[in-house]
């Protein structure tokens, strides 16, 4: 049996009445997902070697971000193994992270190493983790802690 403390089950009801209440919307945007890499697609980097927007009506949600996609094809890549494209660190700058700071990503800034997808900030983000991936990936993970802070 499951036990709620009086606050949870306030907030569930409180919940409940403010969602027959409001307007119908997508769950989506009910539940203020956030959007993941600004709209962009991420299985386009793997299979077009580029960033493409996603579409709207072209949405999975995953992993507390909603992704988007170009075709009906990439999201069905990314249904069936959303950790081979997600990126690395959601929507932040993964060299930003290597060096204990948090910045979002630019969709454009970004590379591929071991089959693994990296955003970046900035145009040099690419160029200056590559110079030592092994470690800057090693810190970015022991900095994983900081992105829930923002």
């Amino acid at each position: 049996m499951v036990s709620l403390s009086r606050r949870h089950a306030a907030y569930l009801v409180l919940a409940a009445a403010a969602s027959l209440a409001a307007p119908s919307r997508s769950p989506a945007s009910e539940k203020k997902i956030p959007l993941a890499i600004k709209g962009y697609d991420p299985v386009a980097y793997f299979t077009d070697g580029k960033p493409m927007p996603g579409r709207p009506e072209l949405e999975y949600v995953w992993d507390e971000y909603r992704y988007r996609f170009a075709s009906p094809e990439h999201r069905a890549l990314f249904k069936a193994d959303p950790v081979r494209y997600a990126p690395q660190f959601a929507n932040f700058c993964a060299l930003a992270l290597s060096n204990g700071e948090v910045e979002e990503v630019n969709p454009q800034y970004w590379l591929i190493s071991d089959g693994k997808l990296y955003l970046f900030g900035r145009p040099e983000g690419p160029k200056l983790f590559q110079r030592d991936i092994s470690g800057n990936v090693f810190t970015a993970e022991q900095n994983r802690a900081l992105i829930g802070k923002n």
